[in-house]
């Protein structure tokens, strides 16, 4: 049977394991798609590539589609988010003098609190924290900024590509950074810093990248969208069977996807992370979920709260800005698409973020749903129905 050529853009990051997986187990090809993945060297060159129609779809940072919507970072295109890749992965690291400065104010490592965490760090500082993420609008620079909002602590944020990470925290050109695995990983073994902290602890089930496609494209091509996203949903439930994170560890090691060593990516697949070089490994349960509790349903309250943010930071039209955001995660796609090979749905598009800190049964289609605790680390509530 001929299939359709699909070119789909990818940063090597263990979260693109559900493209990966759907072109390698032949997910795809079962939708008919030779689905041709083509690994970016940036967020910025994915993004470029995207925008001039270079590539079809595309593995993005959750901020991502939205943030070019609304014409931010100099490139203005209609981007819509399909569906949800991943949730967590995020670890964010210090260097090595920072972490002991935070030691001797009687810090203690657990990866867990985010408070004692932020107040460690507050004390440590010595002047303005400079801080790496992968990109402006990313899911890395939201949790950082949320984390230490109202703290007597100066922050610079800057770009820094992951692959760079352990390099620019060992030359001093960054304190800390916030980053997707392997790379928080990676400066470990280098022995550039420790890791102080997952993203799960500032926001426990936080949307971190997405299936992004050009607004135009989604809509010439339907049959072309519901089969990658079929794909890449049963991809993502294959990934969820904790016996099969072994087997995507070793394809993700390979030199056409991550490049790196199969124990390095094994310990975010597997929830094991090493806080410091040579330490016994910390185990932290929902590291990383490819499908659990509708973790690929483009949930528009978690585009709402990234749309707000965005526009309190660049002096944009709130009202406007999270109407397009809104927009932007497409959950009435996604309820076609995934409703007709019945999988269960949530009742409503929207939910209050941070309300739950245990497993929920809610409203669904099927009646099975169980949604996975997203609280805030600072138990507070963001309400879609309160602006």
């Amino acid at each position: 049977m001929s299939q359709t050529v699909l070119y789909c853009g990818f940063v090597p990051l263990v979260d693109a394991a559900p493209l990966v997986i759907a072109r390698e187990l032949g997910f795809a090809a079962k939708e008919g798609l030779a689905l041709e993945l083509v690994k970016q060297p940036s967020w910025s060159a994915l993004r470029d590539m995207l925008a001039m129609g270079h590539l079809e779809a595309a593995h993005m940072l959750s901020p991502m589609p939205i943030a070019m919507s609304l014409g931010l970072g100099g490139v203005r295109a209609e981007i819509d988010a399909l569906m949800v890749l991943s949730v967590n992965g995020n670890v964010i690291a210090a260097s090595n003098a920072l972490v002991d400065r935070m030691r001797a104010q009687g810090w203690k490592s657990d990866l867990a609190d985010a408070q004692s965490a932020a107040l460690a760090l507050e004390r440590a500082a010595d002047g303005p924290v400079r801080f790496g993420v992968p990109f402006p609008f990313s899911m890395h620079r939201e949790l950082v900024e949320y984390w230490l909002a109202g703290r007597d602590l100066k922050i610079e944020i800057c770009s820094v590509p992951p692959p760079m990470m352990a390099e620019a925290l060992n030359s001093g050109e960054v304190d800390a950074f916030c980053v997707g695995e392997p790379w928080g990983s990676r400066a470990v073994d280098a022995e550039a810093g420790e890791l102080i902290l997952t993203g799960r602890a500032i926001w426990a089930f936080s949307p971190e990248k997405v299936l992004a496609a050009r607004r135009a494209w989604v809509g010439d091509n339907p049959e072309k969208v519901s089969g990658l996203m079929r794909a890449i949903y049963h991809a993502g439930h294959w990934l969820h069977d904790p016996g099969n994170r072994a087997i995507a560890t070793d394809i993700l090691a390979r030199q056409e996807y991550l490049g790196l060593p199969a124990d390095v990516i094994e310990r975010a697949m597997t929830g094991q992370l090493l806080a410091r070089a040579r330490s016994l490994g910390t185990e932290v349960p929902g590291f990383v979920h490819f499908n659990a509790g509708a973790a690929n349903f483009p949930w528009r309250s978690q585009a709402q709260w990234i749309g707000g943010n965005l526009a309190r930071r660049h002096g944009l039209d709130e009202t406007a800005a999270i109407a397009t955001a809104r927009d932007v995660f497409r959950s009435d796609l996604y309820r076609d698409v995934m409703g007709g090979i019945g999988i269960d749905l949530p009742g409503a598009s929207d939910k209050q973020e941070g309300a739950l800190d245990h497993p929920t049964a809610v409203a669904s289609t099927r009646g099975g749903l169980i949604l996975q605790p997203d609280r805030y680390f600072d138990g507070a509530i963001f309400d879609p129905a309160k602006k």
